[in-house]
């Protein structure tokens, strides 16, 4: 089997399980399973596949069959122009993300020496960005999977930040000692429980669900940052997490605004309020 037949196979195996984008993931797969990347393959479709490279492409595109997610299935995912492993013990970084990144760089290039925690620290992704654009910041970052933070710890190394940040085990708040910060980050849960099982089959069934939905709303966890922030931050710190569709008015009304003051939504590209940022008074 040369390059040029994988391609044609693995696109049209993919697209026989109503795989999206089923040709740009093969030539992924392509691309991963012989170590060639996307310029060889369009200018060398003769080129023959070893048996290796062929046994180990049919996994990689069996996997995909099963509507596993790329990103799991490769190893990595790109976010905020940095190279994050992923496992299926975090969730995947999205786009959307990004905006709570830009947010955060903007409110800690302002601050001397600045210090940030993060609740939910899954990959890294979000503390590991943010140290590597402020060179000046620290971090602590926990989370409540042992799992997720062996990952993180991973990433933190790989991009040079581990020196800067502190990642150890916590469900929410409960094991972080009395201290206070310039920003709190996080990216909860927040998926109500009961439309889990509306998702797409790479979300519902191979991302970790307790990275996705807490509680019938999905606000669960959100509720506890609210409420715990306060006494974690110092006077004028920010408060930046992301939420979902359809939640801006009950979140907004989890506030008390004798506590918070610029109370204030981020929009994503699609135009939905995707990241609340609160400054406490």
């Amino acid at each position: 089997m040369n390059i040029g037949d994988a391609l044609a196979q693995a696109a049209a195996d993919l697209a026989e399980h109503d795989v999206p984008d089923a040709r740009k993931d093969a030539s992924l797969l392509v691309s991963f399973a012989t170590g060639r990347d996307k310029a060889f393959l369009i200018a060398h479709p003769e080129s023959l596949l070893s048996s290796e490279q062929r046994s180990h492409l049919e996994n990689l595109v069996a996997r995909r069959c099963q509507r596993e997610p790329l990103q799991y299935i490769l190893g990595r995912q790109e976010f905020f122009g940095l190279e994050f492993e992923v496992t299926p013990d975090v969730l995947i970084p999205r786009p959307e993300t990004e905006v709570l990144v830009e947010k955060a760089i903007e409110i800690l290039y302002e601050v001397p020496n600045p210090q940030s925690c993060e609740i939910g620290v899954g990959s890294g992704c979000i503390s590991i960005s943010i140290l590597h654009a402020v060179k000046t910041a620290t971090a602590l970052a926990v989370d409540i999977s042992p799992a997720a933070i062996e990952v993180a710890n991973r990433n933190a190394i790989k991009h040079q930040v581990s020196d800067r940040l502190n990642i150890f085990l916590s469900d929410v708040f409960n094991s972080v000692s009395p201290q206070t910060f310039d920003l709190i980050v996080s990216n909860p849960p927040y998926v109500p429980a009961p439309v889990l099982e509306t998702l797409q089959p790479e979300v519902r069934d191979h991302e970790p669900t307790i990275a996705l939905t807490s509680g019938q709303l999905g606000l669960d966890i959100i509720e506890r940052l609210v409420t715990h922030s306060p006494a974690f931050l110092r006077s004028r710190g920010a408060l930046l997490f992301e939420l979902g569709l359809d939640q801006s008015e009950q979140v907004r009304n989890m506030f008390d605004t004798k506590i918070w003051s610029g109370i204030e939504f981020l929009f994503d590209l699609q135009g939905i309020p995707r990241i609340l940022h609160a400054v406490k008074r």
